[in-house]
């Protein structure tokens, strides 16, 4: 796709696999540059208005800008999770503060089939079910 090069280029300068960039694109905006979503999220990478701010991103629907910044801000959360990619992916589609207040991917149906499609795509399979409460032991 015409896109290729731009995912190679934005993978290599954030050090995320390009698999993750192509997969997350597939799912957000099915590679429609100038998707805008119910929640004005915007673009290849579907960045949300905050993320388009903090990012400094001029034009969401420019596709190397949209791959760019959303590699940057995908990266910005593999950090803050300490490389976690379903937490990662969770923020991504349903905010850091949703993924921190949750303690892991929210128990969200939209976000637990985003995360799992992405992964799915990637070849990964999710062994760990989002936040299901560790059974305590039993006190006598």
């Amino acid at each position: 796709t015409a896109v290729a090069p731009l995912i190679e280029s934005a993978a290599k300068a954030q050090q995320v696999e390009p698999k993750l960039l192509h997969a997350v694109i597939e799912q957000e905006s099915e590679f429609r540059p100038c998707a805008v979503s119910a929640h004005g999220a915007k673009g290849l990478m579907q960045l949300m208005p905050a993320a388009i701010e903090q990012l400094e991103v001029r034009d969401p629907f420019d596709p190397k800008e949209s791959i760019d910044n959303g590699a940057k801000f995908l990266k910005q959360l593999l950090d803050r999770y300490k490389g976690d990619l379903p937490q990662a992916l969770g923020a991504y589609n349903a905010g850091p503060a949703t993924v921190d207040q949750a303690g892991g991917v929210p128990d969200i149906p939209e976000t637990r089939d985003y995360v799992d499609s992405i992964l799915l795509k990637m070849g990964i399979t999710r062994t760990v079910q989002p936040n299901t409460p560790k059974p305590r032991p039993i006190e006598d």
